[in-house]
């Protein structure tokens, strides 16, 4: 889409919604809301591969890996309102690890596109799975919903926990609470 388009889209919105666009507050709005919008959704513009940049390392290593309270900012998609909260990623290394940053890349990735929690939750948990066939992977999102929150039921203080668990963490008691505990450990 041209840039002027979309400027005259969010223009059209503030004439609908009763407000002069010519009027000096408002006279940049458009193309700052625009560019707003790119920022928060640039994730389409990214790839999995892209995102890892070959940071996949070979490693003996077959310990629980947590990387865990991964700020994220999203857009709703039903209202084009944002929630955030944090993600936890874990996995169980399968002879390879992935490096560090690249965790928190990925929820990045998913997160600056316009979602639902559930999705991202399993986009997560699945690059994560297609990348390096780890033993199992976790993924625990909490976050809050403007759209819950300043619209509808206007509920401010409710979270949403949603998790995708496969592999050991979903087939093995022990491996599930170890994960648990390490959520736990430092709140």
């Amino acid at each position: 889409m041209k840039i002027t388009d979309a400027e005259q889209y969010y223009r059209a919105i503030i004439e609908g919604l009763g407000e002069d666009p010519d009027r000096e507050g408002l006279l940049k709005t458009p193309s700052r809301a625009w560019e707003s919008m790119r920022f928060m959704t640039q994730g389409y513009r990214e790839t999995v591969d892209r995102v890892l940049n070959g940071a996949i390392f070979e490693e003996d290593y077959d310990d629980l890996v947590l990387v865990r309270d991964i700020e994220f900012y999203s857009l709703c998609e039903h209202h084009l309102l944002p929630f955030f909260g944090i993600a936890h990623v874990a996995y169980l290394p399968n002879g390879k690890i992935v490096g560090l940053s690249k965790v928190a890349r990925l929820v990045n990735m998913f997160a600056r596109r316009l979602q639902v929690q559930e999705r991202m939750t399993h986009e997560i948990a699945h690059a994560l799975e297609t990348a390096i066939s780890p033993k199992g992977v976790a993924v625990v999102v909490e976050a809050q919903h403007l759209c819950m929150m300043i619209r509808g039921v206007q509920k401010q203080s409710s979270r949403m926990i949603t998790s995708h668990l496969s592999g050991s963490f979903r087939d093995d008691p022990r491996t599930r609470m170890e994960l648990m505990d390490l959520l736990k450990a430092s709140k």
